[in-house]
């Protein structure tokens, strides 16, 4: 074979390796802008004795956007979060599969206030946690939040999911 035509051959069989190595890396985010609101951020607040802490946060509604939540994700700025609706108040599990961020996930009782609390979950964990009291919804955010903003069980979240 002739040696031009096989560094042509090798250069493109690279950049064939490139593009999937990206396409393997940005699929979780094409996927994300099929599965959530992505781009449609909703304004919440939590009350904590601190004040009055404001996040942007995509709402996960239906059962594959619950499914799907913060897995593959790689990076959440510090004032974002996502807030899964379960539209009924009960015992709530979750777990860390598929995600690589640590989280701290608010358990949120259908009146807004928080009924659980579970701080720096490990990331690609298939560890249940349980919510330990029946929640309406789960605020995730990025571990040390809660500490930060100093939540505590009985805070209030603030979101037009919570007291209708």
């Amino acid at each position: 074979m002739d040696p031009a035509k096989a560094a042509r051959r090798i250069a493109s069989f690279v950049v064939l390796c490139v593009a999937l190595l990206f396409y393997e890396n940005s699929v979780g985010f094409a996927e994300d802008a099929l599965t959530s609101p992505q781009g449609r951020l909703e304004k919440l607040e939590i009350v904590t004795a601190s004040g009055t802490h404001e996040f942007s946060v995509e709402v996960m509604r239906s059962g594959p956007q619950r499914e799907r939540g913060l897995m593959f994700r790689r990076y959440l700025p510090q004032d974002r979060g996502m807030l899964f609706d379960f539209d009924v108040e009960r015992p709530v599990m979750m777990w860390m599969k598929n995600t690589y961020l640590p989280l701290d996930m608010i358990f949120i009782g259908h009146t807004g206030k928080v009924v659980g609390l579970a701080e720096n979950t490990e990331p690609l964990s298939e560890k249940i946690i349980p919510s330990g009291a029946p929640a309406y919804g789960v605020l995730e955010v990025n571990a040390g939040t809660a500490a930060r903003i100093g939540l505590k069980i009985g805070d209030s979240v603030r979101h037009p999911l919570f007291g209708k």
